[in-house]
């Protein structure tokens, strides 16, 4: 438990170091699955780049998917079910992205999530552009990191809210692709990266927002040169590609 909340706390300044425009003060948020019943994520108010361990709290899975069949919550609702999901009461209360959290390391299949306010990425999302113009590729390295496909959800308000409208989303694109995704887009909000290891969290962030750089210069030089969808599913399915997944992303 010590080592995967000092990981957390690692991977989170990572994604919160300010050079990288990837979140600053007390943007974004970051979990991970112990394994257990029980997930750890950071602690609400807190932020990414100088995270501590005081600042990660332990919430109970079944607590939370049992919030998630209601149809609506209050906001003081919320505000107490956030703390009475959490294992040791001790523990500051969870982000109101918590539900979010427990969505992807479950519907999603992901181990390790990553949510950010990147700038890059941003500038699609927060435009009339969306998450449009990441649905088709533009290099081969984004399909390996990031995934053959994009989620999204259009803007809904952060908590409660956003995290039906991601449920609904995620089960859509397990329903059409048999796997959860590695990149999810939230609209007018930020990217949310669903990885296996910490080390693939953090790949699949910089490598969106690579994506997400090179975008917005295409459309100033005439507009992107998507790849073709059969080249695309090509580099997908290369055998070489599947082996330098693996090792990009620390699986064993």
């Amino acid at each position: 438990m010590d080592n995967l909340k000092q990981d957390l706390i690692k991977l989170s300044r990572d994604l919160g170091l300010e050079s990288r425009q990837l979140a600053i003060l007390g943007e974004g948020n970051t979990s991970v699955d112990c394994g257990n019943g029980s997930f750890l994520v950071k602690a609400s108010g807190s932020s990414l780049s100088t995270l501590e361990e005081k600042d990660v709290s332990r919430v109970n899975f079944e607590y939370v998917r049992g919030l998630l069949e209601r149809e609506s919550m209050s906001e003081q609702e919320i505000e107490d079910e956030l703390r009475l999901s959490l294992v040791d009461k001790n523990d500051k209360k969870p982000s109101v992205e918590t539900f979010l959290h427990a969505l992807c390391l479950t519907l999603g299949g992901a181990k390790w999530v990553g949510h950010t306010h990147t700038v890059s990425i941003n500038h699609f999302l927060c435009s009339k552009q969306g998450a449009e113009p990441f649905m088709r590729h533009i290099f081969p390295d984004v399909i390996v990191v990031c995934g053959r496909h994009v989620a999204s959800v259009p803007y809904v308000d952060p908590g409660f809210g956003l995290a039906k409208a991601v449920k609904a989303e995620l089960e859509r694109f397990k329903s059409e692709h048999g796997k959860g995704p590695k990149l999810l887009l939230m609209e007018n909000h930020g990217p949310v990266a669903l990885g296996q290891t910490a080390k693939e969290v953090m790949n699949i962030m910089l490598m969106a927002d690579k994506w997400a750089k090179t975008l917005v210069h295409t459309y100033a030089l005439g507009g992107p040169k998507f790849l073709p969808e059969e080249e695309a599913d090509r580099i997908d399915n290369r055998l070489d590609e599947h082996y330098r997944r693996k090792e990009l992303s620390g699986k064993a």
